[in-house]
């Protein structure tokens, strides 16, 4: 059986959904290499503590580690959201031949929002975009995560305002 861009979009979104359950920005990515997967990986920054942990570079992480190369020829990767420069960076040096992205990031995209780094003349690799796959899934994930986040935290300084002494004690 042969996958689309929209199978692996959805894989990408149930990895998304592992990054919710830890308590992480629900980003979710997948590399696939010849119609199977090479590797994947959630953003777990928080949960290991490490800045650089973001869904694409442990996917990239774990397909070099498969496949015994860190140039990952011929592969796709695809991401719930526009990967940042870092990510965006790591997939240009990992000669990664295609991108496929849900939702935009139009604060931190480096795919074509804010920046362009997979396709930036000055490079010596140019990585094939195709945006916008799932991107109402993938963008209504991140803002309902964010939403959420929000409500409890008013729910937590709320909480904390009411457990003050008041002037009448």
């Amino acid at each position: 059986m042969e996958y689309t861009d929209i199978d692996w979009m959805n894989y990408a979104l149930n990895l998304a959904a592992k990054a919710e359950a830890q308590g992480e920005v629900p980003v979710g990515a997948v590399v696939v290499y010849q119609g199977e997967v090479v590797g994947e990986g959630w953003n777990q920054t928080i949960t290991l503590n490490d800045a650089t942990a973001h869904a694409e570079v442990l996917a990239l992480r774990e397909a070099g580690k498969k496949i015994g190369n860190y140039r990952l020829l011929d592969t796709t990767l695809y991401v719930t959201l526009e990967p940042c420069s870092m990510c965006a960076g790591a997939m240009v040096h990992a000669r990664v031949k295609r991108l496929v992205f849900g939702a935009s990031d139009l604060k931190t995209g480096a795919a074509g929002s804010v920046f362009n780094i997979v396709n930036c003349e000055q490079l010596n690799h140019k990585v094939e975009i195709e945006a916008g796959v799932l991107a109402e899934s993938c963008a209504d994930t991140i803002s309902r995560f964010f939403r959420k986040r929000r409500e409890q935290h008013k729910l937590r300084k709320k909480q904390q305002s009411s457990d003050l002494p008041s002037d009448a004690d």
